[in-house]
């Protein structure tokens, strides 16, 4: 499988899942999520994804501090409805790297391990657009996610429309693709630039 190579740069997310560990999935129920692994479940790249992966990575580094992040035991909250412009997608990614789950999800063993309506939508308490909610602990983060000012190339959306439309010629497509990627990966290896893309609204 080949993709861009500036995905590897992209340092994972180190969880600890208990259901993992309880089934023998993984050595001590360690799981590890790359940004790539975030491609392949949403089946694209695109700053949604990338500030996505982002701030799950910036909201479990405030919740869980020097531990290691609990996979399936964070509440996901989201303050508009998943289909709601891009949510669905936000949503995605999030639960996915948090092991929250919406109705249709795990529902557990024997009492334990329950992922079921972990992730849910529509919750007009939220002072954000997503509020991560650790079970153990009961402390919260509330995010917004702004990618705005991510810088983007003006021949782009001329590229975007000419590829739709079947005019592009394939070096013209390439270079789109070039341009789309160009953006993701100014978000995801621009650490410093981070603290404007993910806003904490709110932390206890």
């Amino acid at each position: 499988m080949q993709y861009p190579t500036f995905y590897d740069k992209v340092e994972p997310i180190i969880l600890k899942d208990e259901l993992s560990n309880f089934l023998g999935a993984t050595k001590d129920g360690i799981v590890e999520i790359s940004y790539l692994d975030c491609v392949k479940l949403a089946s694209h790249s695109c700053p949604t994804v990338a500030s996505s992966f982002i701030a799950t990575k910036v909201a479990l580094e405030k919740l869980f501090r020097d531990t290691t992040p609990k996979r399936g035991e964070i509440k996901v909250e989201f303050s508009p409805s998943k289909e709601d412009g891009v949510t669905g997608v936000i949503g995605l990614v999030i639960g996915y790297i948090c092991g929250a789950s919406d109705n249709g999800g795990f529902s557990g063993i024997g009492g334990k391990f329950n992922k079921r309506n972990l992730l849910t939508f529509e919750n007009r308490e939220v002072q954000g657009l997503v509020k991560l909610t650790r079970l153990d602990t009961h402390n919260s983060i509330t995010l917004d996610i702004d990618t705005s000012k991510v810088p983007s190339n003006p021949n782009m959306k001329i590229l975007m429309q000419k590829s739709l439309m079947g005019s592009a010629t394939k070096d013209e497509q390439e270079e789109f693709k070039k341009l789309w990627q160009s953006r993701v990966e100014y978000l995801l290896t621009k650490k410093d630039e981070w603290g404007n893309i993910v806003k904490i609204k709110e932390q206890k």
